[in-house]
């Protein structure tokens, strides 16, 4: 059958190629090259600005790729300059039509405002050329080099003030964080057309209470921020993980350095210089900007601002403002502390773990004192209601409150331990309460199963419900009778541990907790709540000297004192006021051996062992928390 189609086959086979031959194309229809443009204009006739990307040159010749928003018509209108790590095109969306759209939330009530906003890779990162140092030390001993993120912030603004044409000249510097650090920088020798500044939770000193430690406790959570900032020049990826569980991810590995080792580390410079120095050293005191702005005191309006509840970076801006404060430098510095975590107040508030504000405190904030505070020096625009030198959010009363001055409290007044669980404003009598530290069973900062890349659990982790720990055996609670009457707190309260440990080093964590009623009819799962109000960590090794660390003599009481982060706020009447003590906080904090080794980083398995801490109540040893309290809210009514 196959042998008798064949002829039809071919004829219908010949017919086809035929007709194929007639159709064929011209060769001149033919084109060899390629089909994308040697350079494509998009029409932008639909966009309500435009969107300039330049390199500008610093003084080295290094070029730092900087991304320029110009509302359409504009003419004469201030720029607002964010300088940043994070990549600048990502700050300003491309292919969006308005302007406002094409911008982050934070901006939109500035682009709304009227503003030209400058967005800028820091040197080494993302579409800038140089060389990436993770915040690069100011010029000077641990910067050999003739440039620093002060000399880019002012070459930078010299190049916009004189290129931008639809500007009036002046510029406003803003940012969180790492952004707010190079704020910060550009305050160190600011150019003259910078007229105003928000430094945003800015981290200030890494080792004392931003980032990277607290008193010495290595904060492991930065290790995936390592990799992800100094691994690639854009976004590098976050460690990749054996388990779900990062508690029991980080207690396997054992130390932070193993943790390192084992994930290529030794590859990534900050990681090593960070390794070798574990204690507060020349290293760390060279690159503390609160020292360096209190030396050399700018005249730049500047609001510092910095949230209650701020899980990263709750330490620098009130920290510096302080310092300014004492160089008498507070006229032109003012200090607000909002109910923010880290950087929410460039998104919305509505609330803050159990606590439900009044409005969007982030967005109200920006809209009714933020911009206008910039406008005031950018736009000769006076405020309806002008800045205070403080304001700080009252969370128990859901409300700011503005000061004069701060803190409120001109003096501390211990809050002591007591026998039985007690705590009382009168020291009692002599005694101790002991517990058992094991390295093996460290006490969570968030029950378990938990992972760093968890948002929601991360950014609320400092208001979480302290019950589940007050059973636990490895951790000590002390509370009032409930109070009859409010008592108001305007300040930093301080830690004040007399303790023995069987060990010769050991951890500290101190918390001041706000206990609920039993009952909370306008908010019920609020009932017995025990919500922190302030807390921290203390490495006991640094209880004679930050820079010089020292072994525990085994068996002696010492006296373990450090501050606590900032609170303005009101413990009510029918609520107690609880303190509780441990040694661990983890995995957010790296384990203490509870041996002294040199570097605890590479602490060998045998060096962790348990210990007995033994904390001291009553005239012996009269261990408190040294409130600042004041008989009445000092704000401004």
């Amino acid at each position: 059958m196959r042998h008798h189609l064949l002829p039809v086959f071919l004829a219908s086979a010949l017919a086809a190629s035929a007709a194929s031959a007639q159709q064929a194309p011209d060769a001149s229809m033919i084109q060899l090259g390629s089909d994308i443009p040697a350079k494509w204009k998009a029409p932008e006739g639909a966009y309500n600005f435009v969107r300039h990307e330049v390199m500008i040159p610093m003084r080295d010749g290094v070029k730092l790729h900087t991304v320029i928003l110009v509302p359409n018509g504009a003419a004469s209108l201030p720029m607002l300059l964010e300088r940043t790590p994070y990549d600048a095109d990502g700050f300003a969306q491309k292919g969006i039509l308005n302007m406002r759209d094409a911008v982050r939330s934070a901006n939109r009530e500035w682009v709304d405002d009227g503003y030209i906003l400058v967005y800028q890779d820091i040197r080494g990162k993302y579409g800038s050329e140089g060389k990436y140092v993770m915040t690069r030390p100011p010029i000077g001993a641990l910067n050999p080099t003739k440039t620093d993120d002060t000399t880019d912030a002012y070459d930078t603004i010299d190049w916009l003030v004189k290129n931008v044409k639809e500007s009036n000249q002046r510029v406003g510097m803003i940012g969180s964080s790492y952004d707010g650090w190079t704020v910060t920088m550009a305050l160190l020798g600011p150019h003259p057309a910078l007229k105003v500044a928000a430094p945003e939770s800015p981290m200030i000193d890494g080792w004392m209470g931003d980032d990277w430690f607290h008193y010495g406790a290595f904060r492991q959570v930065n290790l995936d921020y390592f990799s992800g900032q100094t691994s690639k020049t854009g976004k590098g990826d976050k460690v990749p993980r054996v388990g779900v569980d990062d508690y029991q991810n980080f207690l396997d590995a054992g130390t932070a350095g193993n943790w390192a080792k084992q994930n290529g580390f030794d590859q990534l410079g900050f990681w090593k210089r960070l390794s070798e120095h574990p204690s507060y050293d020349a290293f760390w005191q060279g690159q503390a900007l609160d020292k360096f702005v209190a030396a050399k005191p700018s005249s730049v309006p500047t609001m510092w601002l910095q949230g209650l509840w701020d899980q990263e970076d709750m330490y620098g801006a009130i920290i510096t403002w302080e310092a300014l404060k004492a160089k008498g430098k507070a006229g032109n510095n003012h200090l607000v502390m909002g109910p923010w975590y880290h950087s929410q107040v460039n998104g919305s508030a509505e609330r803050l773990g159990p606590f439900k504000w009044k409005g969007d405190a982030s967005a109200d904030f920006r809209k009714d004192t933020l911009i206008p505070f910039f406008n005031t020096y950018l736009k000769d625009q006076k405020p309806a209601e002008a800045l205070p030198p403080v304001l700080i959010y009252n969370a128990s009363e859901n409300r700011w409150d503005k000061f004069a001055d701060w803190p409120g409290a001109t003096t501390l007044t211990p809050l002591y331990l007591q026998a039985d669980s007690g705590l009382g404003f009168k020291a009692a009598a002599a005694g101790e309460d002991s517990y058992v530290s094991d390295p093996a069973k460290p006490v969570p900062f968030l029950a378990p199963p938990m992972s760093f890349g968890d948002r929601s659990r991360w950014t609320t982790w400092l208001l979480q419900d302290q019950r589940a720990l007050t059973t636990r055996t490895d951790v000590l609670s002390y509370k009032t009778p409930v109070l009859t009457e409010a008592v108001t707190v305007q300040g930093a309260p301080y830690a004040d541990i007399y303790a023995k440990t069987t060990g010769t080093d050991g951890d500290f964590v101190v918390k001041l907790i706000d206990v609920y009623p039993p009952t909370v009819a306008e908010q019920p799962e609020m009932g017995g709540y025990e919500l922190p109000v302030s807390m921290d960590i203390f490495r006991g090794r640094y209880r004679e000297s930050f820079e010089h660390p020292s072994a525990i003599p085994a068996g002696a009481v010492q006296q373990y004192k450090f501050r606590l982060p900032t609170v303005n706020y009101v413990f009510k009447p029918g609520h107690r006021i609880m303190v509780q003590i441990q040694s661990t906080l983890f995995p957010l904090y790296d384990r203490n051996p509870q041996t002294y080794v040199p570097n605890i980083f590479f602490a060998k398995p045998e060096d962790f062992k348990k210990a007995t801490i033994s904390v001291q109540h009553g005239t012996a040893g009269a261990s408190a928390v040294l409130l600042p309290v004041v008989p009445a809210s000092t704000a401004v009514k």
